[in-house]
């Protein structure tokens, strides 16, 4: 099932069943960093809104992928993402994880502090997560053993040693809340897409298949994508009509 609605967010997820929805995966605007074809209205008149209709939507045991940074205005953070992370546990959901969406690729640039390297990716949850598939990755010590190595008992540091075990490192480990990607080649027509693994990846960690995926601001619609790939429903909505062809034609063409 793909469902894309033309339209404001705020009035097509009235059409959208109470607890009905597994995961949402979405990027909104930030502050006054994006503007959509010139055009942007964004604030707390939408966003609180926005917030209390994605808790009316999720099902219990689901979550929301809330992927956001700030605006520096006069030497100052605006702050806005924390304000939005302390509403969604207002509205009712758990903070289950600050994780960060770390990009390889920087642009320097010259001020009296450090270059932006990460956004934030706020994982909310309607009660305990239901779905937790944890990514994995190689470990860079794997085949080797901790024959050499000495361990301490955590629970008193002046106790003796356990002393040294000879433990095969295992292949792979889970991965951190810090994820690496690379940056995205702009899609034709759409200022700010994010990478297609990002959404691949939070995806696969927090839904199964044929589970129902929504995306309230689905500009070039790569949640979409990634849902389709992955065998997964998905409801996208966005209001700028070129946006809305551009999600549509790559959303068709997988």
């Amino acid at each position: 099932m793909i469902n894309l609605m033309l339209g404001d967010c705020l009035e097509r997820m009235k059409e959208i069943p109470d607890s009905s929805v597994d995961l949402t995966v979405t990027s909104p605007p930030y502050d006054n960093l994006r503007t959509y074809n010139n055009t942007l209205d964004w604030g707390e008149h939408v966003w609180k809104p926005v917030l209390r209709e994605l808790f009316r939507v999720t099902k219990q045991g689901g979550v929301v992928v809330w992927i956001v940074n700030d605006a520096t205005i006069k030497g100052s953070e605006t702050g806005t993402s924390f304000k939005q992370a302390l509403f969604f546990m207002g509205c009712g959901f758990r903070l289950h994880d600050t994780m960060l969406y770390m990009k390889n690729q920087i642009v320097p640039l010259t001020h009296n502090r450090y270059e932006q390297a990460f956004e934030y990716m706020f994982v909310f949850s309607k009660g305990a997560p239901k779905t937790f598939n944890p990514i994995m990755e190689e470990c860079k010590t794997k085949g080797s053993s901790t024959k050499n190595r000495t361990f301490y008992q955590t629970s008193n540091q002046n106790a003796p040693t356990i002393g040294n075990k000879n433990v095969k490192v295992n292949d792979y480990k889970q991965k951190s809340n810090a994820w690496y990607y690379s940056k995205t080649k702009g899609i034709k027509g759409h200022p700010a897409p994010f990478p297609i693994q990002l959404a691949n990846d939070h995806i696969t960690t927090w839904s199964n298949e044929q589970d129902v995926i929504l995306d309230p601001f689905m500009g070039s619609g790569t949640t979409g994508v990634a849902c389709k790939n992955l065998n997964r429903k998905f409801i996208g909505i966005e209001k700028d009509e070129t946006y809305f062809k551009i999600a549509q034609d790559r959303i068709a063409a997988i």
